[in-house]
């Protein structure tokens, strides 16, 4: 049984690679999303009113809700907001990492564990896993594609980008590389030959 996490810069796919590595596995794989459990995290009682008190009324949503994009807009634009955040988050969200690995494992036809998170090599979470995945795509396809998907500008690309590793540190890093700026076919291609270095059939 493998745990394969997924690396890359912002906006490369990461999220897609996970989910095809883990539909084309099929059965024998098991997805965790960094994302999801950062969702799941700022619904928690006690660390949402954590970041709350942090940063008061203006990110809650009528619903009473942390607004992540709000949140976001602040912590990205100053260092020690970031880290603030990261204090009260993290843990819980290495903790459901952990808890979700754990629950994979005990299904002995489980084969595959696929994690994605954005911060994973920045938070050590890698530490979870047996082989890491970099999905390669260049900067200038990243950035048009987080223009149209999401409404970012280069320089929200930009600040975001250095809060995390150097993309070529990232890469050093990385057991597999993942070129997912062509087509879709392709990007099956490759998910398919990697899946078999790994001994799992698709």
């Amino acid at each position: 049984m493998k745990v394969l996490g997924i690396i890359g810069g912002i906006g490369s796919g990461k999220s897609q690679v996970a989910q095809e590595l883990a539909r084309r596995a099929g059965d024998v794989s098991f997805l965790i999303s960094g994302d999801q459990l950062g969702h799941e995290a700022l619904k928690q009682t006690e660390l949402r009113k954590r970041v709350i008190e942090r940063w008061g009324q203006a990110i809650v949503t009528p619903e009473g809700e942390v607004h992540r994009k709000k949140l976001g807009t602040i912590v990205f634009r100053d260092t020690d907001e970031r880290k603030a955040l990261e204090c009260i988050v993290f843990p819980y969200i290495e903790r459901r990492i952990a808890e979700e690995i754990a629950r994979a494992k005990r299904d002995p036809a489980t084969r595959l564990i696929v994690l994605d998170a954005a911060v994973m090599l920045e938070a050590g979470w890698d530490r979870h896993c047996d082989c890491l995945v970099f999905v390669d795509v260049p900067r200038d396809v990243r950035l048009q594609r987080l223009a149209e998907q999401r409404g970012w500008s280069e320089r929200e690309v930009t600040a975001r980008e250095q809060a995390q590793w150097p993309l070529e540190d990232k890469k050093c890093r990385a057991d597999f590389v993942i070129d997912n700026s062509g087509t879709a076919e392709q990007l099956v291609g490759q998910i398919k030959d990697r899946l078999q270095r790994l001994g799992i059939e698709t």
